[in-house]
């Protein structure tokens, strides 16, 4: 595999090529929350638009644009760079329900995002950044729909990073009971899933007293 952060940034600058014919449309909105000042920018060219104002948009809700669709898409390049390389300042949970809303999976450029998410996680789960893995599963379960291939990969890393952190996120499961939902409307229930794949993890990992307690749950 090439260097993992190297093929971040080849995926994101795939990602910029494939929006690129969105770059400039004319934005209208609300103009109690945003300036005309804020539109104009929004409707210039996406390189242009400041960061502020770019994960202002991000986070925002989508009645507050007049092509919420359009607007997300032009702007789901700077989105995911923001997220992938600053930490974002929507998170994970928030963009992956807004290009939800967005209706992202009847685009033609989804092969792209998702291949931004592939290696996304792959760098994510190699070295401390600004997202941990478990955060950044907000983003991918989402919008893959799917739970299971993103934790199969996380288990196979083997490195003492992304170890550390599948302890941290199993203990975090754990004290909400495995009731896990992922996305800022819950949009994705692991629960039907999630206890199952967490019994096929070694039981040297996971240590007595939390296969006691998954089992518990699972089987309950």
């Amino acid at each position: 595999m090439t260097d993992p952060h190297q093929h971040l940034l080849d995926a994101l600058d795939r990602v910029d090529a494939v929006f690129a014919p969105y770059a400039e449309q004319p934005v209208d909105g609300c103009t109690y929350c945003y300036r005309e000042a804020d539109l104009a920018l929004l409707s210039g060219p996406v390189a242009g638009i400041p960061d502020r104002l770019v994960d202002a948009v991000a986070a925002e809700v989508p009645d507050h644009w007049d092509d919420f669709p359009g607007l997300y898409r032009r702007l789901t390049p700077r989105i995911l760079r923001s997220l992938a390389l600053n930490g974002g300042g929507a998170g994970p949970a928030m963009v992956a329900s807004r290009l939800l809303a967005a209706g992202w999976r009847e685009w033609p450029e989804r092969v792209a995002v998702e291949r931004f998410l592939s290696a996304w996680w792959e760098a994510v789960l190699r070295q401390p950044s600004g997202v941990r893995p478990v955060d950044a599963l907000e983003l991918a379960v989402p919008l893959t729909g799917t739970l299971v291939p993103w934790l199969e990969r996380w288990a196979q890393v083997g490195t003492g990073y992304a170890e550390e952190q599948l302890s941290a996120a199993v203990d975090g499961w754990l004290e909400r009971r495995l009731e896990v939902r992922f996305g800022f409307h819950e949009e994705f229930d692991a629960r039907p899933v999630l206890p199952e794949w967490l019994l096929t993890l070694d039981p040297d990992f996971l240590g007595a007293h939390r296969l006691q307690e998954i089992e518990r749950i699972a089987y309950s």
